[in-house]
């Protein structure tokens, strides 16, 4: 009797400590990464950093759940405007990984000041880089979407979809960045936040501007890109009254504001690669949608369909992963490279299991989540074959994030670069255009292209993160 009542006495504390944990990861907290159990710091920093991946791509499938309802053409026209948001993410996603990898190693180092400094100086250059992409989106829409093979639809009614999404896109880069900022800080938990309040502003503006209600005229697809800009544009907002508050690790004040050549040109040198690398990886996706577009608007909303799918149930994954961006980060700061490998290590695991489930679900149930989104048989077939074809290489996905994330947490984000331009380029889109073109087999050849080129890039960045030269990166 003493035995069990001590067992459930264990059990209880268990349950409280796990509570515990929770609610800290999702408040936010100031334990110091460097020191505390690495399990425990895994959680803290994975917990948020997955919701806010989570609501960065619910943002995705959102607007294509009710954009949709339009037909072919109207999902075609996010899939061809997304391939030139692709290279606006490389940008800020290079840039982000840039931010990150820095202000991680100054709040190791304990130079909050320089964190912030760094803060400040990556905010500007990401407003300087959203400018020349505003001004080709608003000016020039048709003619990006025609280089692309939009079909008449999409340039009657579509190009006002890319004018807001192009034209608005400093909200993207802003809240990318920021968001790296408070990542790199330790401050995970305030960027789930924002991406929060962004969806749910985003969520109830949609079907309101896409379809009209009351005085509300509809707007059809350019009311989804409405949407999705102020949604982003309040999120920034919210952004900057916390980073001027302060978070847990990280604040910025007036005098900081400032440009300060040094920390800027660290900040530019170390996100070239970061931003090369994104580059290259997102424009091979250009190429491919080039192809599948010859093929058809089935093909090419198929595909849009399934990457959204793709991205929703990728961005756990790559919140695990970006929790060891700012691990290695931090600890290298701290004069820790065993722990920051150990650290990758663990996640790495955690992230394969994961990985495995959602290519359990891929293989059983590709149709039924194409169906979600539409009834289209033609274009569900599109969607599901690569699904099912994406579920083969899932486990491998899981160590690539991860050692990715690990070099650019390093500040090494030339080698991930390298490694890109070789797979993505020089195999996968040959590959493709010979599969899919040459030898006849259509939309699957440009699948299976692709699965083949990118299992070999997680299998060799794996390897080449394993020798652990990263441990050595100054930034």
């Amino acid at each position: 009797m003493t035995e069990d009542i001590q067992n459930l006495a264990a059990g209880n504390e268990v349950s409280r400590s796990l509570w515990s944990d929770i609610m800290d990861a999702m408040r936010g907290t100031e334990a110091n990464y460097t020191q505390i159990n690495i399990n425990k710091a895994i959680f803290l920093l994975a917990v948020p950093m997955i919701l806010e991946l989570v609501m960065e791509s619910t943002f995705a499938v959102v607007d294509i759940f009710f954009v949709s309802k339009l037909g072919a053409s109207a999902i075609a026209t996010v899939g061809l405007t997304e391939t030139y948001l692709f290279l606006l993410y490389s940008v800020a996603m290079g840039l982000s990984m840039a931010v990150t990898a820095i202000v991680a190693r100054r709040i190791g180092e304990k130079e909050s000041q320089k964190a912030s400094l760094s803060a400040v100086q990556a905010v500007i250059i990401g407003v300087i880089c959203s400018i020349p992409f505003a001004f080709t989106g608003i000016f020039f829409a048709k003619e990006l979407l025609t280089l692309m093979g939009a079909d008449e639809w999409v340039l009657e009614k579509g190009y006002h979809y890319t004018q807001w999404m192009l034209g608005g896109n400093a909200v993207i880069v802003l809240i990318f960045v920021i968001n790296a900022i408070f990542r790199g800080a330790g401050d995970p938990a305030i960027a789930m936040r924002i991406l929060f309040i962004s969806n749910i502003i985003n969520i109830m503006l949609d079907p309101l501007l896409i379809f009209g209600l009351g005085p509300v005229p509809a707007l059809g697809i350019k009311g989804a890109a409405i949407a999705t800009t102020t949604g982003r544009a309040v999120g920034v907002i919210v952004q900057f009254w916390l980073l001027f508050r302060g978070g847990k690790h990280i604040r910025i004040r007036l005098s900081q504001i400032i440009i300060d050549s040094k920390i800027m040109i660290g900040i530019i040198r170390t996100s070239v690669g970061g931003v090369g690398q994104m580059l290259v990886g997102m424009t091979s996706w250009i190429f491919l949608m080039r192809i599948l577009a010859a093929i058809g608007s089935e093909a090419v909303a198929g595909s849009t369909i399934a990457l959204r799918i793709v991205m929703f149930t990728l961005m756990p994954a790559w919140g695990m992963s970006n929790a060891a961006s700012t691990l290695v980060g931090q600890n290298l700061g701290a004069g820790f490279p065993d722990r920051a490998e150990s650290s990758v290590w663990k996640i790495g695991f955690y992230n394969m299991l994961f990985l495995i489930g959602v290519s359990v679900i891929y293989f059983f149930f590709n149709r039924n989540l194409m169906s979600i989104f539409t009834a289209d048989e033609a274009v569900i077939s599109v969607g599901s074959t690569w699904l099912r074809i994406m579920s083969y290489s899932y486990f491998v996905y899981g160590w690539w994030m991860v050692s990715v994330q690990a070099f650019n947490g390093s500040g090494d984000t030339k080698t991930p670069t390298i490694i890109n331009l070789i797979f993505f380029w020089l195999i996968e889109i040959p590959l493709a255009y010979l599969l899919a073109v040459v030898l006849n087999k259509g939309y699957s050849g440009v699948f299976w292209g692709c699965f083949y080129a990118e299992t070999s890039v997680g299998l060799v960045t794996l390897w080449l993160f394993s020798r652990g030269r990263w441990k050595t990166v100054v930034v």
